[in-house]
């Protein structure tokens, strides 16, 4: 993590997809995802709702993250790959919350998710 990050690490933190413009966040099982960090490096992976599994990888800088992302959907089968940014929030009960900017469908698209409590 960079000395410019005023937020923890990400490092074994787990996140629980609360909204998407992509789709309908499905409440009592949403997409869930694992992240890892170390030195500036960011990766991890992701399952539920509409995606059987995905992967991504990237850096952090401060308080941002970039990723580049492949899942696979539920639905069909089909891959979809893609590039996004992230700002860590902390919410008002000392999670972190990833507000996520990215491209899908070639329109922008935006998805919050916040850390699951360790309790």
């Amino acid at each position: 993590m960079t000395s410019s990050a005023s937020l923890p690490s990400l490092d074994g933190r787990r996140f629980r997809m609360v909204s998407s413009t992509t789709s309908a966040v499905d409440p009592d099982a949403p997409s869930e995802f694992v992240y890892q960090e170390r030195d500036g490096a960011i990766w991890g992976d992701y399952s539920g709702d509409t995606v059987t599994f995905g992967r991504f990888v990237g850096t952090r800088t401060g308080d941002t993250i970039w990723v580049s992302f492949v899942h696979v959907l539920v639905s069909d089968g089909t891959v979809v790959t893609g590039d996004g940014e992230s700002e860590l929030e902390l919410t008002d009960d000392g999670r972190i919350r990833l507000v996520e900017h990215y491209e899908m469908h070639g329109l922008p698209q935006l998805s919050v998710c916040e850390e699951v409590s360790a309790g």
